[in-house]
């Protein structure tokens, strides 16, 4: 996962947490989405006729623009759990977002449900230099629909591809995103590139929730990694992309990016509240800043 997708100067990949001491755990799910009609309420989505794959692109579209891309429970002191009710209840009970293993893991609860087969993939995230991150740095979604269609679908890497993209297609796929490649690499590995450029490298073998645990641990906790460094919440919206980095609003709108510093805690509240529908009592303080 990578907030570096989410906006160029506030990124990297993902993570979750407190305290520095307690890895992030995850335990065996039961009854995680008992209200359906809650989650598609939730991302301004209709129930689909069947599990589709015009269906499928409407309900990840509607996820990108309905639920953040953010890190805010790391500074603010937040536990996070990887079990899938208590990340439903977090995305849609309390009206929030997270990084890649929080929204990726609720994205395919919700496609389980409408009757899609979705498998959990670790991928490696590609820096700036070219270099791979640890395993289990990334999760994305291989989503099969009714009729055997394969799908890598992904509402978890901030900046990314609008729609799912085709996973067994080895040519360019045109997206409002960019341009997007699934190619070959090393060791029956795959490389999912945007505009030429590595963003992850993806292992099609399917994983467990549980697998992922030492990956948020690691993002969550480590000095390499950005998340306790930095504060990202990023929203694809209809004209481009709205990001709050700390207290700085950053506005992509029809090609044309502003930059403007919040006065204050109340404007930062209420940018929190009013662009990217998030309540909160307390503001997130960089957490690195108290170490």
């Amino acid at each position: 996962m990578s907030a570096e997708s989410a906006e160029q100067d506030t990124s990297v990949p993902s993570t979750p947490g407190p305290t520095a001491s307690a890895p992030a755990t995850s335990v065996p799910a039961t009854s995680a989405l008992p209200d359906v009609g809650a989650y598609l309420a939730r991302i301004g989505a209709e129930r689909p006729d069947r599990a589709d794959a015009a269906a499928l692109r409407e309900l990840h579209l509607r996820h990108l623009l309905s639920v953040p891309f953010e890190n805010l429970s790391i500074h603010l002191g937040e536990d996070i759990v990887l079990d899938e009710k208590a990340l439903v209840d977090k995305v849609v009970g309390d009206q929030r977002g997270g990084f890649c293993y929080e929204v990726n893991t609720t994205f395919a609860v919700l496609l389980r449900e409408l009757g899609y087969r979705v498998s959990l993939l670790q991928a490696r995230v590609v820096d700036a230099e070219g270099r791979l991150g640890i395993p289990y740095d990334h999760m994305a979604l291989l989503v099969e629909t009714f009729d055997g269609e394969r799908w890598l679908a992904d509402v978890g890497f901030g900046d990314h591809s609008h729609y799912p993209l085709a996973f067994d297609e080895r040519g360019d796929q045109e997206d409002p995103g960019g341009r997007f490649r699934v190619q070959e690499s090393v060791d029956g590995d795959l490389d999912v590139l945007r505009d030429g450029k590595p963003q992850y490298r993806l292992e099609p073998r399917p994983r467990e929730l549980a697998d992922f645990t030492a990956g948020a641990w690691y993002h969550r906790t480590s000095p390499d990694s950005h998340f306790p460094r930095s504060l990202v919440c990023s929203l694809l919206t209809e004209e481009g992309r709205i990001t709050l980095s700390d207290r700085k609003l950053i506005t992509r709108a029809h090609g044309e990016r502003v930059e403007r510093l919040l006065d204050g805690d109340e404007e930062v509240r209420g940018v929190y509240r009013d662009l990217f529908g998030i309540a909160l009592d307390e503001l997130p303080v960089v957490a690195a800043r108290n170490t």
